[in-house]
């Protein structure tokens, strides 16, 4: 069937037609084959011409080339895009927003999947993961690479992000700790995936240390079943929210104000109506923080928290930790590293890459036998080789007498 803008055309045409060769209409005919209403007929013969309605200009059009760019990063979506862009600029409710990204074709792909949920009791379970890898510009061009850990609180669906440079043992571990003091508890279980960090992969198994952990926590710790990750669905629906972040690409000064992006983001996350509970989070967690247990007191907390410490390389290929000096490979001299200390070891990153580690020592000066024999080699270049190993031993057998 013909189409009414197609038999409006025709209908014209006829007319004219008819006009030019005197013909006498019968509108009621014409009617019937066009399937046009008689009078409105009757108005085209006369001269008729609907009124070309102009469409309103919206005040997104002034920002449809952002909220384009936007939404066709990776990972984005439009609730994400609209909190980025409301902060910047005054573009109304998200309802309008979304309504105006339907109607432009700017809506984002969604990849689609099973979802299947699993509920628990409040106060019972704490689901977390790692949101890996993430590389971010600053507005200056410099690069941040980073992880969020990202927890979920199973019964109100409360989110905690944190941002993380690395992901050790030591970092989960300073993680969670910072999420049992955000929320103000602990709950009885923590459940996760094979996180290679904290669980032996072949034994499926989680490592003896992070069981103490869990242990002096007063939690019990918990792995999805094997090549089941769904398990653990909630919070892994958690990390959707961090598409919020991708709008902020290029856009943020620096570190400190990317880390504040993150805890924006956190709390507008908790305040915004989840889907599935039918009220926000924040709402449901004032009843769930009355079921956690208790935190460890400060003592406990305080021997599990492993901070990230940074230090300034010298021209010797040492840094300063606690008054005394380490060494690293001489390609690191000038540079700034980041060092953290757990069982009596010192690890040493740059750019999130482990360089090397220490052990901890009271000694005055503290070179592996490497770094000091790379030093040699760059400095005695004419020197052979097995006469600077020589000397290497002989430098550091006297300097440790002098320790």
């Amino acid at each position: 069937m013909e189409n009414k803008k197609e038999r409006i055309r025709k209908l014209k045409q006829e007319l004219l037609v008819s006009k030019t060769l005197n013909i006498k209409l019968n509108y009621s005919d014409l009617s019937r084959k066009y399937k046009i209403d008689r009078r409105t007929i009757k108005k085209y013969n006369n001269g008729y011409e609907p009124k070309v309605t102009r469409e309103r200009k919206s005040k997104l059009d002034s920002f449809k080339d952002i909220a384009k760019e936007k939404l066709k990063l990776s990972g984005a979506t439009i609730m994400g895009v609209y909190q980025y862009m409301s902060n910047k600029h005054d573009i109304g409710s998200y309802s309008n927003f979304y309504k105006y990204v339907i109607k432009n074709n700017l809506k984002p792909k969604k990849n689609k999947g099973p979802n299947l949920r699993f509920e628990t009791d409040y106060g019972v379970q704490l689901q977390f993961d790692w949101k890996e890898d993430i590389k971010m510009v600053s507005k200056h061009g410099e690069l941040f690479e980073f992880n969020i850990f990202s927890a979920t609180l199973s019964a109100s669906r409360l989110h905690v992000f944190i941002y993380s440079k690395y992901k050790t043992r030591n970092d989960v571990q300073r993680c969670l700790i910072d999420t049992f003091k955000y929320i103000g508890g602990v709950t009885e279980e923590l459940l996760t995936d094979n996180m290679s960090s904290i669980v032996d992969v072949k034994k499926c198994k989680f490592c003896k240390e992070f069981i103490a952990f869990a242990k002096d926590m007063g939690t019990q710790p918990k792995h999805c079943k094997v090549r089941h990750p769904y398990t653990k669905g909630k919070d892994e629906s958690a990390n959707r929210f961090m598409s919020w972040l991708v709008p902020y690409n290029h856009e943020f000064e620096d570190e400190e104000e990317l880390i504040k992006i993150i805890k924006d983001i956190n709390l507008k996350v908790n305040k915004q109506v989840n889907s599935t509970i039918g009220v926000a989070p924040i709402m449901l967690f004032n009843k769930e923080k009355e079921y956690l247990k208790p935190l460890p007191n400060n003592k406990i907390l305080d021997e599990y928290y492993v901070s990230t410490i940074k230090v300034k390389v010298s021209n010797e290929s040492l840094f300063y930790y606690k008054g005394i000096k380490y060494s690293v490979p001489i390609k690191f001299i000038d540079h700034t590293l980041d060092i953290q200390e757990d069982d009596h070891k010192l690890y040493v990153y740059y750019n999130k890459e482990l360089i090397t580690i220490h052990d901890i020592s009271l000694k005055k000066i503290n070179y592996k036998e490497e770094h000091y024999i790379e030093g040699l080699q760059n400095v005695l270049k004419h020197k052979k080789q097995d006469e600077i190993k020589q000397l290497a031993k002989k430098n550091l057998k006297r300097l440790k007498g002098l320790n």
